[in-house]
């Protein structure tokens, strides 16, 4: 199991909580991605979103790229995998610009491909915003420019419905070949057919291990139907609770899912409305994003050690995880967790 966490952006991951004591600052954002690399975690995700879907739209946020750009440079280890949505980027210049930081990091940069979902921050930056299919449709050819751009040996061009290249070059190229990992999710048909055409792995909102083991095995026999090698990667996302006591965890949960009157649920209609979704979630779910209590990574290390465990048998291989305060809880998981599912791994391993 490789072990990835949001990188705090937002100023926290709780709606209806105001200071999480976590600012969405670049200095802190440095911080937490330093201290994960020496704390053992593999990845983070950068969310790209132009205006705080947490906090509320007028809340501070950071931007993903340049973030990214630059905490590639102050870090040494750590994949930084980046969200991307086609409907506000030229795939050119985002060729170019991941080639570019691909290389900043010597081979640690991937991308989270996202077909967007918020048409509210599509007015209000002037981004592209269509009906679901054909933003997939855009997705797809997004993806083929890339990929023809840093496979190209010389220069090249594309004649798409949406995109038009004409003899491009670009150098250099980036340093994972042939491309940078493509991560994707997605739950709609359209969705994952993209996906499992052209992507290289599949990140997943939370879900009990039963859902999860569904869609694993569902994308994998739609992968191998394209005729190409198995998807290198299946991510799930996740809010983890770790306390001393059961008791003590589930009065955090009951905290932090008090619905209240806030700007920071501005976002919910577009979320429920706008994509297709295979589980229905209600407000008091949308206290936390991703759907991160879902996979209930809630009580003792030991309790959650046994979870994590049962999804990577599942398939998971990757989580992607939500904290609250980042830092602090953070270094409890993986001095109290991480430690007790790799003795639970082994100990299942010589039975």
């Amino acid at each position: 199991m490789k072990y990835g966490f949001w990188l705090p952006i937002f100023g926290g991951w709780l709606r209806n909580i105001e200071d999480e004591k976590m600012p969405p600052t670049f200095d802190y954002a440095k911080k937490v991605i330093q201290s994960a690399e020496k704390w053992g975690y593999d990845t983070t995700l950068i969310a790209e979103l132009y205006l705080n879907d947490i906090k509320g739209p007028e809340s501070d946020s950071l931007e993903a790229w340049s973030t990214a750009a630059a905490l590639a440079a102050v870090t040494e280890k750590i994949e930084i995998m980046t969200a991307v949505r086609p409907g506000f980027h030229n795939p050119a210049v985002t060729a170019k610009m991941a080639a570019n930081i691909d290389n900043i990091s010597n081979g640690r940069f991937t991308l989270n491909v996202v077909s967007a979902w918020w048409a509210e921050e599509a007015k209000q930056y002037n981004g592209i915003f269509t009906e679901h299919d054909e933003r997939y449709d855009r997705t797809a050819e997004f993806l083929d420019v890339l990929k023809g751009l840093w496979s190209a040996e010389d220069t090249f061009s594309y004649d798409g419905k949406f995109y038009q290249i004409k003899d491009a070059h670009l150098h250099p190229k980036p340093v994972q070949r042939p491309n940078p990992v493509l991560y994707a999710g997605g739950e709609s048909e359209k969705g994952k057919q993209v996906i499992t055409a052209q992507c290289d792995a599949y990140v997943m909102h939370g879900g009990t291990v039963e859902e999860v083991q569904t869609k694993i095995n569902d994308m994998k026999v739609r992968r191998e139907a394209t005729g190409q090698e198995g998807l290198q990667s299946f991510g799930m996302a996740a809010y983890v609770i770790c306390r001393d006591t059961e008791e003590e965890a589930q009065q955090e949960l009951a905290r932090i899912t008090e619905v209240k009157e806030s700007s920071a649920y501005a976002g919910f209609k577009d979320f429920t409305t706008k994509s297709q979704l295979e589980q229905q979630i209600q407000l008091q779910d949308y206290s936390v994003s991703n759907r991160g209590l879902r996979p209930n990574l809630v009580g003792t290390p030991d309790q959650i050690a046994e979870r994590i465990l049962a999804y990577e048998e599942a398939g998971v291989d990757l989580l992607l995880l939500q904290f609250s305060p980042q830092l602090e809880e953070m270094e409890r998981f993986s001095k109290d967790v991480m430690p007790k599912v790799a003795a639970l791994r082994t100990k299942a391993t010589n039975i």
